[in-house]
């Protein structure tokens, strides 16, 4: 590892500091030991109100880590859409140039032509 990245395990226990932990029981099946035990886990990021559950391991501590990890990813997806629109907000508005223009009409033109061709419809300009 270089000396500036940190493991996984440290950012995921920071990241558990910023949220709500709550263990439920998981349902379906499994029988009385799924019924018993309270191995699913509900996290909430307190400052963004992001929630992720996990029921899918037998553990409590590997659902609590899964759905750590889960939230990490869902919290880095929601900051890159964040960055990606502010990075179109910042793109200046511009207009086609007249040669896109012209090719863009004469292409118009040309399927318009192409659908006229194609049956006995009559438009109310071909008359």
């Amino acid at each position: 590892m270089a000396g500036s990245e940190k493991p996984a395990s440290t950012d995921l226990e920071a990241l558990a500091r910023d949220c709500d932990i709550k263990f439920t029981r998981a349902g379906g099946p499994g029988g009385q030991h799924r019924n018993k035990a309270e191995t699913a886990v509900r996290i909430t990021h307190k400052p963004s109100g992001v929630t992720v559950v996990a029921s899918e391991r037998r553990s409590q501590a590997r659902n609590k880590m899964a759905a750590l990890k889960r939230l990490s990813d869902k919290l880095g997806a929601i900051e890159r859409a964040q960055a990606l629109s502010r990075q179109r907000e910042n793109r200046p508005a511009t207009r086609p140039t007249k040669g896109a223009n012209q090719r863009r009409l004469e292409r118009k033109r040309q399927v318009g032509k192409k659908k006229r061709s194609r049956g006995n419809f009559r438009y109310h300009n071909d008359e």
